[in-house]
């Protein structure tokens, strides 16, 4: 408990990945992926419990190996079309059954497995010394400059701004991308709106390396070479 508020972490493992198979369980730096986020949320002394939300037998018996004690499988929201948070939320609804109430969620996805301990406690005192309902966490855009972006269809390219282009890195405006490596929301926000992105979301800024989103062999492959 911190600060007088229980916080319950959420850690979305659905099964059936398609770009690459098994993602969530297959071997990152000698142990299952999901291993890496699962122990750090167990180490954090903020946090209360841990859950894994899952619809594979699989991915749960492995998480009971490192020490993982979800009593369910996830019953909704794992086909191709249901979004992470809507995962979250059908967790959320299952644990009422099987513990006391939360007040906070922090939704830490396996597929960034880099995140430091230490840098997940600042996450959480982040958000509450920012007094936001919900937190996002974000890095900064570095040699893939989003100002410089074209849209290619077919055999036809084309800027998205043309004087961008033209501009210097150092003379245009920073810009930041979302991760999912560590999302946090008071549980009733989270509850009626349906989204961390509520009315005046907060942001938490993370390095790269710990940033890194693993979804195509190329993240992974570049996952790999980042020293934890």
């Amino acid at each position: 408990m911190f600060k007088g508020k229980k916080i319950i972490a959420i850690i979305p493992a659905r099964g059936g990945s398609k770009r690459i198979k098994n993602k969530n369980i297959l071997n990152f730096k000698g142990e299952p992926m999901i291993a890496k986020t699962l122990k750090v949320a167990q180490k954090s002394k903020f946090i209360d419990k841990v859950i894994v939300s899952t619809e594979s037998n699989k991915i749960l018996n492995i998480c009971k190996k490192y020490g993982d004690k979800t009593p369910f499988l996830r019953q909704k929201a794992f086909d191709d079309k249901s979004s992470v948070q809507q995962a979250t939320l059908e967790a959320l609804k299952q644990c009422e059954s099987h513990f006391s109430d939360y007040d906070i969620v922090v939704q830490l996805m396996p597929n960034c497995p880099i995140r430091k301990l230490e840098t997940l406690n600042s996450s959480i005192r982040h958000f509450f010394n920012s007094k936001k309902n919900s937190q996002i966490s974000f890095f900064e855009y570095g040699c893939a400059n989003p100002w410089w972006a074209h849209r290619i269809k077919d055999k036809s390219i084309k800027a998205l701004s043309r004087k961008n282009i033209f501009t210097r890195s150092q003379d245009l405006e920073k810009l930041y991308c979302p991760t999912g490596s560590i999302w946090i929301s008071y549980i009733k926000t989270l509850k009626r709106y349906k989204t961390f992105y509520s009315p005046n979301y907060g942001y938490f800024l993370m390095n790269f390396d710990e940033a890194i989103d693993i979804d195509t062999h190329d993240d992974l492959n570049l996952a790999k070479k980042i020293r934890k």
